[in-house]
């Protein structure tokens, strides 16, 4: 039975034992692994792999010996409790056996749970547990958590649900990060805000988001955006250092000034300008970029705009002399000092 991505999270959080199991499939092996673990943790319980409930096997050794799925399967236990055979780096080449093992599940015997990597719609193991009316195969694609999603991380790490405002740095933060890395922030607010019975607030989850690339490519063109002048060298020399490259940095910087210019422009204010955006953003980077939109104005955000596509067309040509990063440096200055006018 295809599982479709709406009715993932209600499945994976209260997994059937009467069903014969699932397939767990996605390029991103991370997001594939988090989808695993959840739905086995709520199988199983916590402790099964202790309590040797769950059998693990490989797709290589599942092809040297194909009856070690229908073993694991029937396979007793020295604890009791439900049961499981999980089956990495599953191919189409093991297809038939899981097919012949879904088709032989009987109730009391384990579930299978199979994870791969990117399966096309012709496949034929994602095929064998789509045929099953008794197993799932769920698809994992690297769309931004929804907040469904990210209500069920919280209620994991034992977050009370936050306010709007952190809510939305949350929806932010899970659409920039890897989904681990996400999960380890959780974690780290769980611990920060144990025993304080205060709200989460915006401004504490941007305390404990990982330090990113983009994170600090941000910091640089706030500092350009709201006029802190001193602060651009050092956040430019912090970023070389991590190797991004000035066109990167102009780039980025032109996205940036256009969406200020976008909700500059909007007949209702900047505010409003921000709440069209497509794609949207979120939380307080978005007040923070209406405050930016509404202080610079379109008339000076157009002289910023073609000042950063001039430095940019200069950095595409061939015939350039200036190093880049000091070209890009000079332009951001200028701008921070525009801004200060």
């Amino acid at each position: 039975m295809k599982l479709q991505p709406r009715d993932a999270l209600g499945v994976l959080r209260k997994p059937d034992p009467a069903r014969a199991g699932i397939l767990i499939y996605g390029a991103d092996a991370e997001r594939v692994a988090i989808r695993r673990r959840t739905f086995l943790e709520n199988l199983l319980g916590p402790n099964a792999e202790e309590e040797m409930r769950l059998t693990r096997l490989t797709g290589a050794e599942l092809r040297r010996d194909p009856a070690a799925l229908q073993d694991g399967m029937r396979a007793a236990g020295f604890f009791p409790g439900p049961r499981a055979v999980w089956v990495e780096e599953a191919t189409d080449g093991l297809a038939a056996t899981f097919a012949e093992a879904l088709d032989a599940f009987q109730p009391g015997d384990g579930a299978i749970i199979a994870t791969a990597a990117s399966l096309k719609a012709s496949s034929k193991l994602r095929k064998a547990f789509e045929a099953d009316k008794s197993a799932y195969a769920l698809g994992v694609y690297d769309d931004p958590p929804s907040r469904a999603e990210v209500s069920a991380e919280l209620e994991r790490a034992g977050i009370p649900q936050p306010q709007p405002d952190a809510q939305d740095a949350l929806m932010a933060l899970a659409a920039s990060v890897p989904p681990g890395d996400f999960r380890q922030t959780l974690d780290k607010i769980a611990l920060y805000k144990l025993d304080d019975p205060a709200p989460l607030t915006a401004e504490e989850v941007q305390k404990m988001a990982p330090a990113t690339v983009d994170a600090d490519v941000d910091a640089l063109l706030h500092a350009v955006a709201e006029g802190q002048v001193r602060e651009v060298g050092p956040l430019m020399r912090r970023l070389e250092g991590q190797g991004v490259a000035a066109v990167t940095m102009c780039i980025m910087g032109l996205r940036h000034f256009r969406i200020l210019h976008a909700a500059a422009s909007d007949p209702g204010g900047a505010e409003a300008g921000m709440g069209k955006l497509r794609p949207p953003v979120f939380g307080p980077r978005r007040s923070r970029m209406a405050r930016q939109a509404s202080d610079w104005g379109r008339v000076r955000l157009e002289q910023a705009l073609q000042s950063l596509i001039e430095v940019d067309m200069v950095l595409r040509s061939a015939g350039r002399v200036a190093p880049e990063a000091a070209s890009v440096e000079r332009l951001f200055i200028r701008l921070a000092m525009l801004r200060g006018r």
